[in-house]
């Protein structure tokens, strides 16, 4: 099962995400997670996010994609 949690910024999106996760133990994937793990790690996906970062710019939604299929495929989200 996959459940994708959409709304603008401070609509509670992690708290309702966090409550799912919780209740049906499932993964809970943030796309802020994601960047700061890979430019912690300083992955070439995490390298190309930081680009755009510097210079103020949003994260294209490829790279962004990219990241979450990796995360995906990690064995915690193998039932969903």
């Amino acid at each position: 099962m996959y459940i994708i949690l959409l709304g603008a910024p401070g609509a509670g999106k992690g708290t309702q995400a966090d409550r799912l996760s919780s209740e049906l133990n499932l993964p809970h994937i943030a796309s802020g997670d994601l960047f700061r793990e890979a430019l912690s790690k300083e992955t070439e996906l995490g390298l190309l996010a930081k680009s755009y970062m510097e210079r103020g710019e949003l994260v294209p939604d490829e790279v962004t994609i990219k990241m979450i299929l990796q995360r995906i495929e990690m064995p915690d989200c193998v039932s969903g």
